[in-house]
């Protein structure tokens, strides 16, 4: 199974580069973060070329898709079966199974700035994820969580840590909530197969890409069971490149 993850960053902007993608890589299983559209607007090839989508639509923001070559089922839409489905929600979270497997496409918020609204918003998100985990997965399953985490955990995730330290995306504390998803049970299945500083978004700003002014913040956490059936992983940096490209270069798990 080759499984990959992308914030496409507008899924009708990157429609011709997400088709090529699917076709140059080949994989069986995708998860999408900020498509940016609501569910009528998504690409017609995707059913055209026999995909089956989950997915939770937002009109300009947002948005999370799993595209998947078989069937879908136990599809959940947001963080709702957390036991707090009165709380503000975002389309942000979309969970299904194919394969024995349960898929969870997840875009966790940016979080602006430090003491925020949106910061304060990020963290809370956090906790509710952990909460929609402990009622809705059990470690022992084979579990992929995977998406636009917005958050570096390790200074090998940040080309200038000193810098982004003080940041919503490298921040001890958001760092810290952050290792309490992991705590579920899930392994950064990245980080079986590759050890160096290696990133997965760029800014479009000061020729951030070129120079490899990168953050690794695009992951695909796996419970042990599925970590244990990871035989490589990658970013895919030829969809970072050109014209056109979102900002975020997806990632890619094979397993056995």
């Amino acid at each position: 199974m080759l499984l990959a993850t992308w914030n496409v960053n507008s899924i009708r902007a990157r429609e011709a580069r997400l088709r090529a993608f699917l076709e140059r890589k080949k994989p069986d299983v995708v998860c999408l973060q900020e498509l940016k559209c609501e569910l009528s607007q998504l690409p017609k090839f995707l059913a055209e070329e026999g995909w089956h989508v989950a997915a939770v639509g937002q009109k300009t923001y947002n948005g999370v898709a799993i595209l998947s070559r078989e069937p879908l089922t136990d599809v959940k839409l947001g963080l709702a079966d957390g036991g707090d489905g009165d709380a503000p929600e975002q389309a942000r979270l979309v969970s299904a199974r194919a394969g024995g497997v349960r898929f969870i496409s997840a875009y966790v918020p940016n979080g602006q700035s430090l003491g925020s609204e949106k910061h304060a918003y990020k963290m809370e998100w956090l906790n509710r994820l952990n909460r929609w985990l402990a009622l809705n997965a059990v470690p022992g399953e084979p579990l992929a969580l995977c998406g636009d985490f917005n958050v570096a955990p390790e200074a090998r995730d940040v080309h200038d840590p000193a810098q982004w330290e003080t940041t919503v995306l490298y921040a001890p504390e958001v760092r810290a909530r952050l290792e309490t998803v992991r705590a579920f049970g899930f392994t950064d299945a990245f980080r079986l197969h590759q050890q160096g500083n290696v990133y997965s978004w760029w800014d479009y700003r000061a020729g951030s890409f070129p120079r490899d002014n990168g953050l690794r913040i695009d992951h695909i956490w796996t419970t042990a069971s599925l970590a244990a059936r990871c035989t490589g992983a990658e970013v895919d940096r030829e969809e970072r490149a050109g014209t056109g490209a979102s900002d975020h270069a997806p990632v890619l798990a094979t397993f056995s």
